[in-house]
């Protein structure tokens, strides 16, 4: 099977890296049993030659003006970046990214990497993930996209992506379940440690909202709902001395952030109702209170609609602990 792993632009090295590991890991299981190697890596890139990082240049490289069909395609996750800016830097990959697809391969994104398949146009109408924090900002760039932002691993008309990190390694399990066999993909599993019994990402969900726009009025509020967030039980509290009509107001902020003036409440409440439980050791009633809520059902009910549990699992996952010093 020829593997193609995209070298875009500011891609991110360890999801790069984790790609070849995988892979690599299984042609060398598969050998050790007396089976083929299953995967044949190539890296494409769009330079005519290519100065790869210790520990993968052994890998061969070709530019994708080559036009070299491949099997399978890869999009690993950006970094730490600018993602609309990124992708545009990519752009140069649509057309071939398109033409891959036409002639059969599968293609695969880990991450933020979904953010190209979603601008060449070819998860339309498709269901996609990506980076549980980067969800709201894919659904408002490609609308057309079936977001599944809670996904761990989407599969839809030979395209799949995969959720933040680690998930990319479910995705992968699941490439090789395919390709070889569920015993080899429990085995890998094994190998590198990872739960296969994961179905949602929504816990690993951080709540940092961008600033950076200049709509001032946008900026106005959310400053407001960061500083009063548990006073304030509606968006109308937080909007009544701001000069612009409500419809007005919750169209802009959605264009500054991506998501509704509700919504964007309810995940500050919910984000700080999750560090009070990762860090502290208070009382569920007095954290429910310092979120702003006053009734433990609903507060239950929209803490796991935000998370994918209730807030005494995810105590129970991410509280800290350390064993005592002696």
């Amino acid at each position: 099977m020829q593997l193609a792993i995209i070298l875009t632009s500011k891609y991110r090295l360890l999801s790069l890296a984790a790609i070849v590991d995988v892979f690599e890991t299984a042609n060398r299981l598969l050998g050790e049993i007396g089976r083929p190697a299953q995967y044949r890596i190539t890296f494409v890139g769009a330079s005519e030659t290519k100065v790869l990082p210790d520990g993968i240049s052994h890998i061969p490289y070709e530019p994708f003006t080559n036009r070299q069909c491949y099997d399978l395609v890869f999009v690993p996750a950006f970094g730490s970046v600018d993602l609309a800016h990124t992708v545009m830097e990519n752009s140069c990959y649509f057309p071939w990214l398109r033409e891959q697809y036409a002639h059969g391969a599968t293609l695969a994104s880990n991450c933020t990497g979904a953010f190209l398949l979603g601008a060449s146009g070819l998860l339309n109408g498709k269901r996609a993930t990506t980076h549980v924090d980067a969800a709201d900002k894919l659904a408002a760039c490609f609308p057309h996209i079936k977001l599944m932002r809670d996904a761990v691993v989407t599969h839809d008309a030979n395209i799949y992506t995969s959720g933040g990190a680690t998930s990319g390694f479910h995705l992968m399990l699941a490439l090789i379940q395919k390709h070889c066999d569920r015993e080899m993909a429990v085995r890998m599993a094994k190998l590198f440690s990872i739960d296969m019994d994961r179905e949602s990402q929504s816990y690993f969900g951080h709540f940092a909202p961008t600033e950076a726009h200049d709509d001032e009025l946008v900026m106005r509020l959310q400053k407001k709902i960061k500083a009063e967030f548990n006073a304030l039980k509606s968006v109308e509290e937080a909007i009544v001395d701001i000069p612009a009509s409500r419809r007005n107001l919750v169209r802009r902020f959605k264009q500054a952030t991506g998501m509704t003036p509700i919504r964007y409440l309810q995940r500050t409440k919910i984000e700080a109702a999750k560090k009070l439980l990762e860090n502290t050791e208070k009382g569920l009633l007095e954290i429910m209170l310092s979120a702003g809520y006053n009734d433990m059902k609903n507060f239950r009910q929209l803490f796991k609609d935000n998370t994918g549990m209730t807030p005494k699992a995810y105590r129970d996952k991410f509280a800290m602990r350390f064993d005592p010093i002696i």
